[in-house]
């Protein structure tokens, strides 16, 4: 496997096409940072890692709508790929569905959101946009 955050985001993707409510996921510290902005955005209802002694696991419990049983996440793409990487400065910090969703960005401050990187005033890595 060449690129672990697209397979990471692929199973999540999968997962709430196939209706599932928990998708495990192997481990790192990039993936569990990732994980940490979804739940705090409120697009998963909660992650737990599971430390086993090569590599972890992350089980992410996944958020549906209560009445009409749709997916909280409807597009989770990525947008940097290890072929062409996407890296963006602050002026041009790319805006999902005129703000409505968020860009998560791989920045020297850490994993942070787009809000939060402008805020911060730094730029970085675009690793995907989530709405």
């Amino acid at each position: 496997m060449t690129d672990p955050i697209a397979d990471y985001l692929t199973r999540v993707r999968n997962a709430y096409l196939a209706g599932k409510k928990v998708v495990e996921i192997p481990a790192s510290k990039m993936k569990v940072a990732i994980t940490k902005i979804l739940c705090d955005k409120g697009y998963i209802l909660s992650y737990k890692v599971v430390d086993e002694k090569p590599q972890g696991t992350i089980k992410i419990a996944l958020k549906y709508h209560p009445q009409t049983k749709t997916a909280a996440i409807k597009k989770i793409e990525r947008v940097s790929k290890p072929g062409l990487r996407k890296y963006t400065d602050v002026e041009n910090m790319p805006r999902v569905l005129n703000g409505l969703g968020i860009a998560i960005l791989s920045t020297s401050k850490g994993v942070i959101t787009d809000k939060e990187a402008k805020e911060l005033n730094v730029g970085g890595e675009v690793l995907c946009i989530v709405y």
